[in-house]
């Protein structure tokens, strides 16, 4: 036999050298008298991660042998091949062990088609032989969702002949010597044909169910196209016609912004000078500092990940409730299948409460969860440099104050960094890591990996008035501000932009978070940027004590007990008697507007934080908004979307809406950078 292994780490890509060897590889076996046999397989726990994304966009990815002439040699071959599938085995993965004759696996074996996710459909046959491997709703399941199933629950497909308890190549080689000893033919998945009656009726509802779950987005019903060409048209013509969607998604938009995103979240995690040489500071203990909601779902991202926590507060109450509350969120995921009670109970024994600074001095980082004001977070780190061990991370979680201004309240500058979670922040993936002047860079390598850890999409901001996120937003939401000046209402702007895909609207967005953090901020930013021109529209309501959900009333009204926005005929005359105080004489704006100004807004702001190397690249931003901000995936982000619209087509935008009576001509103006790269034909992500 020959047991042909897969070695491309870490995923064992299938790269074209990887490609070219394991057809010159089968042709050895092919070639050798004394070989009966070929068994395939993976190094260490992978199989085959798919396609290499190493060379996602360049000529090798197409080059010969593709992964069809790959299969296609396989299913030609004259000796029986064996699939020994020993773990993970994905995409492209899968699909060369479909082309395999027989296949077994390790009953814990993972396998996926989730190409999907990539706007993308399998691309090599993967949406004909699968459905005949395990019939065709299991095929159109793991096809549309991209959710990877185990090999034990394919046991009694045709997808695998085989499975084994942990060694898949040993079992492997035990079913090619039987293949042998006994004649069995060589199988090929291409020539079993599927009978599934009524298939037209399940796959209109099928399509049905997609549209009202996947709008906006082509490639889930291309993948139902594509499963019933399996159903209806010899396996030829549906390998042409599966081959015709794929590369039309490829050139789809869709398809552009969800690589974008894939790739972007990939390299937020390189940071220029953080090395895998750069040390990592040991982490076994964490300290929070405010059992607060924000301190608290810090505390749980700890707790999950088997991490001991010390939550301080000042006041036993506060801190009673705090521990209650992250019970209560603990206790609510186990009503949902979510946890066990057994890992609600070590979650919990692993939280220590305190009163007391001392029982601090053993933690490796130590995490400020406290009221958003500078002068107390310097009172905060003044202590925690009293009490914190030497070597500890001291961690703010501010959201916009200046972070080596909080850094300078210690000895210890260099062992400061911010980490700006997001509410909730034990659901929001989202983590801003804030590296300061003095920021040592083994501190930031291990929040980095610790981010990780915690299962956080970490991207790494420098330091400024809210940062790369919050900052963007600031002019976000002065558009959406205006826009009520002018003439629009709350309801109107957040269906404009939930309509662009946002998760949710700006004045929705607000209620939830609590009108009274912008109001504070916009109090602070008014002294601070006197020059800067905010409508006071949003300060009139926050006058009135309607802070959002948590008092029944802001932008919308609520009911008791439920989150249901509804308009209320309050707020029209506040927003009525604003218009009036400032002479604004109110139009119709129509959504195109709505859209153009608050998502521009964005754009040239984080045109600005990308020039002025707050954010390392601009990818960088479309993770930020992606991943804290409900900006829609389909779009790939702001910087992204600019990028599709053309710069050019951005910029002139912009200055029409520079022009228009009233308006904020100064922010108006295209940012240097964005100014640049329209005027050369070039984009952000170039």
């Amino acid at each position: 036999m020959a047991v042909v292994t897969l070695d491309n780490p870490p995923v064992n890509g299938l790269g074209h050298a990887t490609r070219r060897d394991i057809v010159a590889a089968l042709d050895r076996a092919l070639a050798e008298p004394l070989c009966d046999a070929v068994v395939i397989t993976g190094a260490g726990k992978t199989f085959s991660g798919g396609a290499d994304i190493r060379e996602f966009n360049t000529p090798k990815s197409s080059a010969e042998p593709t992964l069809r002439s790959v299969i296609g040699a396989i299913e030609a071959a004259a000796k029986p091949v064996v699939a020994a599938i020993n773990g993970v085995c994905m995409g492209g993965g899968l699909e060369l062990a479909l082309g395999c004759h027989y296949r077994v696996a390790a009953a814990t074996a993972t396998l996926a088609l989730p190409e999907v996710r990539l706007g993308l459909l399998p691309g090599a046959g993967g949406t004909q032989r699968l459905p005949r491997a395990v019939g065709v709703e299991t095929a159109l399941n793991m096809i549309v969702s991209g959710e990877p199933v185990t090999a034990s629950m394919l046991e009694d497909t045709a997808l695998l002949d085989a499975v084994a308890g942990t060694d898949a190549v040993e079992a492997g080689c035990a079913l090619a010597r039987a293949v042998v000893a006994e004649g069995r033919p060589r199988k090929r998945l291409r020539d079993l044909a599927i009978d599934y009656p009524n298939a037209e009726a399940y796959f209109q509802f099928a399509r049905n169910t997609i549209a009202a779950t996947s709008k906006n987005l082509p490639a889930p019903g291309r993948c139902i196209d594509a499963v019933a060409a399996a159903v209806s048209m010899p396996f030829e013509d549906g390998i042409a016609y599966e081959r015709r969607l794929f590369l039309e998604l490829t050139q789809s938009p869709e398809s552009r912004a969800l690589r974008h995103a894939f790739f972007a979240e990939r390299a937020a995690a390189r940071v220029a000078d953080v090395t895998e040489a750069t040390p990592l500071r040991k982490i076994e203990r964490v300290a929070v500092i405010g059992a607060g909601t924000m301190g608290g779902g810090i505390a749980m991202n700890f707790l999950s990940a088997g991490v001991p926590v010390v939550i301080l507060e000042t006041d036993s109450g506060a801190l009673d409730a705090g521990v209650a509350k992250v019970r209560a969120n603990y206790d609510s995921s186990t009503k949902r299948g979510r946890l066990s009670e057994a890992q609600v109970a070590r979650n919990m024994e692993l939280l220590r409460p305190t009163l007391d600074y001392r029982d601090l001095r053993d933690a490796d980082l130590l995490i400020e969860a406290v009221f958003e004001d500078m002068g107390i977070k310097e009172q905060v780190f003044a202590k925690l440099d009293e009490v914190a061990k030497g070597g500890a991370i001291l961690a703010t979680n501010t959201s916009t104050l200046d972070v080596d201004r909080i850094a300078a309240a210690t000895h210890r500058p260099q062992d400061v960094v911010g980490m700006h979670f997001f509410s909730p922040a034990n659901v929001m993936k989202l983590l801003e890591v804030v590296r300061g002047a003095k920021t040592a860079t083994d501190v930031l390598a291990t929040v980095m990996q610790l981010a990780r850890r915690i299962g956080k999409t970490a991207v790494v901001a420098g330091v400024c008035d809210g940062f790369i996120g919050n900052r963007m937003l600031e002019q976000y939401m002065r558009q959406a501000m205006f826009l009520l000046d002018e003439g629009a209402s709350p309801s109107e702007v957040d269906a404009a932009l939930e309509g662009f895909g946002m998760a949710m609207g700006p004045f929705r967005m607000s209620d939830l978070a609590g009108n009274d953090v912008g109001w504070r901020i916009r109090q602070r930013r008014r002294v601070e940027k006197p020059h800067v021109l905010y409508s006071r529209v949003a300060d009139r309501l926050c006058e009135r004590g309607r802070f959002g959900q948590k008092t029944g009333a802001g932008w919308y009204r609520y009911e008791a007990g439920r989150r249901d926005a509804m308009a209320d005929p309050e707020v029209d005359a506040v927003i009525a008697a604003y218009r009036k105080e400032i002479g604004a004489v109110p139009r119709s704006v129509p959504a195109e507007e709505i859209v153009g100004r608050c998502i521009l807004a964005l754009v040239n702001e984080g045109a600005r934080i990308l020039d002025e190397g707050i954010a390392q690249r601009a990818s960088d931003i479309d993770v930020v908004y992606l991943a804290g901000y409900g900006f829609p995936r389909y779009r790939g982000g702001p910087m992204l979307y600019a990028d599709m619209l053309g710069l050019p087509n951005v910029t002139r935008r912009m200055r029409e809406f520079a022009s228009a009576p009233g308006s904020d001509a100064v922010f108006w103006t295209p940012a240097p950078l964005l100014a640049r790269l329209a005027a050369e034909g070039s984009n952000f992500n170039a």
